[in-house]
């Protein structure tokens, strides 16, 4: 299943020639991400609650055109692959049918201690079969 998020390029996101400065576009598919896993039915306070916070491992991101001030984006996550303790996710960055922005987002499931972590079977489920 593919989350689609529209985001709105607000002047704040832009640099002086009105565009969009490169390390919003990781905010973007931040907000993206979380709103992914809220429409899964993963609480994250209580995921961290209960131990289990996730860290970015690893990113690899292709900024491929300009979104501008005052764009409406689509940001698009899917699960790519899980392990035990980790998860790959998918995101792109739209404007219309436009592509803007791809990455590959690798996170890592850590207990309280900062260690690496097996997902809970609950959230290993809801990713399964989101």
């Amino acid at each position: 299943m593919t989350h689609r998020l529209p985001v709105r390029v607000y002047y704040e996101d832009t640099d002086l020639a009105g565009i969009v400065y490169y390390a919003n576009y990781l905010k973007f598919i931040e907000r993206g991400r979380s709103e992914w896993l809220r429409a899964l039915g993963i609480d994250q306070v209580a995921l961290k609650a209960g131990g289990h916070v996730f860290a970015v491992r690893r990113i690899e991101a292709d900024y491929l055109r300009p979104a501008r001030f005052d764009d409406l984006l689509s940001v698009e996550t899917a699960l790519s692959q899980m392990t035990a303790a980790r998860i790959v996710v998918d995101q792109t960055v739209r404007r219309g049918p436009d592509l803007l922005f791809t990455a590959r987002v690798t996170l890592a499931c850590l207990d309280g201690a900062g260690r690496p972590a097996r997902l809970p079977k609950g959230l290993a489920q809801a990713l399964a079969t989101g």
